[in-house]
């Protein structure tokens, strides 16, 4: 006798069913088709042995992690050994959904596992009634648990450096030639429209940015002139077309055209200059940062051609991951295949063949040089993978390799050894992985301190705020009990910021008298001392006058006792 256990993992926890004893498991298989769908009959089959819900979310999310990588979590194991019968007559076999899991749970515990048929079918009945399986447990509580562990599981799977992002370096390329195909169409279409009325301009100028600009600048070509020969240099920067359009407007066959359609032309015209200035803006951002994700990748083979591999190989990752073989003929998997089903010649070079050192190499040496430049792109590719600081130094150290590999095939000239080579890369790099450190150090530095400060200053401006609150209520609270007191101490308060304003206002007087050395500045008070002394002087004379009759009174009653002592 067999007894089944199968084990459901869910976002609430770990579930635990036992299966109706049976002989053979294959003759179950009927019986549980047919009641899945009907949870009575459903529960006549399999019955709830063992739960264990889940603490918290963090641990829900690193136990789905775990089984998802196909390793046994600590609780797991606890869960297992605790509820899984050990021993007796009935041997226990344990049925799980993923044969990854099985294995490592086979290996850790030393069960016997089984995945499919059967376990398949009581787990999608399981699926589908665990709500009802589970005391107290709602469907709407099963649904949020789901919802919440799916959206933290893609978090974590989604989360890495933002700055080391390759999805953007796929979508650039894949807008640049997108943008290649639009404008090189809307340029025909300019060319065109502009060719009844100006033909002539079509030979004298083939860049269809250049013509799509004149088209817009010149407009009627019976009004271009001698004047705007100037401004027609400086499009064509080419003083001999310029002369050339300016002729050929004089005598062109083209037919006149009406000051509408002229419009709807140079309106045409400046969105595909504008598309134009756009994707030139669009490569630069392309450059930079195929320089901050694949920066050695970048070096050895260009920008361009290293985000084309990263683009059809999916990431940066998976282009890492490949053999060099692999990367030779990446994007010429038609021709491979076709190839090997005609019993033909396989394709040399795939999308490195815009390499510009497949193109300088000899016809015989295309296909050497095309698998040497493989390799050195793989281990660009898994450098910049997989290293921590990104630098270019051995994108720069790989490039002297294939040049000098290049001039080999061409003169003989022994190139040097790969292992004195990479040493002096290593060498390099940690120099410039410690400068890139250590200048990075020194940002998060000045980051902590103006976080530091901003907080400083949120803290005073709150206690600011808490004391202005305090004062309020307790100025509130004064008002309501002494108003005459509140009323005299205002006045008291306004008496004091006056003063304090007149002995603010003496003090700037004086330092500017002082600091003023000027002529002028020496004669202003001067003026105001002699206007001080003229205003003393008549002061003074006004108590003299009243002074001199009190004296010449008492002089003529001196006069009068001397007379009648001497009578």
């Amino acid at each position: 006798m067999v007894l089944l256990h199968v084990l459901f993992e869910h976002a609430a926890g770990y579930a635990l069913f036992a299966v109706k004893e049976v002989e053979e498991i294959g003759m179950l298989l009927p019986q549980v088709e047919g009641s899945v769908l009907n949870v009575g009959k459903f529960n006549s089959v399999v019955k709830l042995a063992a739960f264990f819900p889940f603490k918290s979310a963090q641990a829900a999310l690193e136990n789905i992690n775990a089984i998802s990588e196909g390793v046994v979590h600590a609780d797991l194991k606890l869960f297992l050994e605790t509820n899984l019968p050990s021993g007796g007559k009935k041997k226990a076999l344990l049925g799980v959904a993923d044969g990854k899991i099985g294995a490592a749970l086979q290996e850790e515990l030393g069960l016997s596992i089984q995945t499919g048929g059967v376990v398949a079918e009581i787990l999608r009945g399981v699926r589908l009634h665990f709500h009802s399986l589970v005391k107290g447990l709602t469907a709407q509580a099963a649904s949020k648990a789901q919802l919440g562990l799916g959206h933290s599981y893609s978090r974590a799977k989604v989360k890495f450096n933002v700055n080391r992002a390759d999805n953007m370096i796929i979508q650039s390329i894949a807008l640049l030639d997108q943008l290649d195909k639009d404008i090189n169409t809307f340029s025909m279409r300019v060319r065109e429209w502009y060719g009844y009325h100006f033909p002539e301009l079509i030979k004298i100028v083939s860049d269809n940015s250049t013509y799509c600009k004149l088209a817009r600048l010149i407009g009627n070509r019976k009004e271009l002139s001698e004047e705007s020969l100037e401004t027609l240099e400086e499009v064509t920067m080419d003083s001999a077309k310029a002369q050339a359009i300016l002729e050929a407007s004089r005598s062109s066959m083209g037919m006149d055209i009406s000051p509408i359609d002229l419009i709807n032309i140079e309106s045409f015209s400046s969105r595909v200059v504008s598309l134009t200035a756009y994707r030139q803006e669009l490569q630069e951002y392309l450059r930079s940062k195929m320089g901050q994700v694949a920066p050695n990748l970048a070096a050895l083979i260009g920008e361009v051609v290293g985000a084309r591999l990263i683009s059809h190989a999916g990431s940066l990752t998976n282009l890492a991951k490949y053999p060099a073989s692999t990367v030779q003929i990446l994007g010429a998997e038609k021709a491979l295949f076709r190839a090997l089903k005609t019993r033909g010649n396989t394709p040399k070079y795939g999308l490195i063949f815009h390499s510009t050192f497949i193109g300088r190499a000899a016809a015989k040496n295309k296909g050497r040089i095309s698998r040497y430049l493989a390799n050195k792109c793989t281990i660009a590719s898994r450098i910049d993978c997989f290293s921590e600081v990104p630098t270019s130094v051995f994108g720069d150290k790989l490039r002297d390799q294939v040049e000098e590999r290049l001039s080999f095939y061409e003169t003989g000239e022994t190139p040097r050894k790969n292992l004195d080579v990479m040493k002096e890369a290593v060498a390099e790099a940690s120099e410039v992985a410690a400068e890139i450190k250590r200048r990075l150090e020194k940002k998060e530095k000045k980051k902590r301190k103006r976080e530091k400060r901003r907080l400083e200053a949120l803290s005073t401006g709150e206690a600011e705020e808490e004391e202005v609150e305090v004062k309020k209520l307790k100025s509130n609270g004064d008002a309501e009990a002494h108003e005459n007191g509140e009323a005299e101490a205002t006045v008291v308060k306004k008496k004091k910021k006056k003063a304090a304003a007149e002995d603010v206002k003496v003090k700037e007087e004086e330092e500017e008298e002082d600091v003023m050395t000027n002529g002028v500045d020496e004669a202003a008070p001067a003026k105001k001392k002699k206007r001080k002394i003229e205003a003393v002087e008549p002061e003074v004379k006004e108590e003299a006058e009243e002074q001199e009759p009190e004296q010449t009174e008492k002089k003529k009653k001196k006069k009068k006792k001397k007379a009648e002592d001497d009578e």
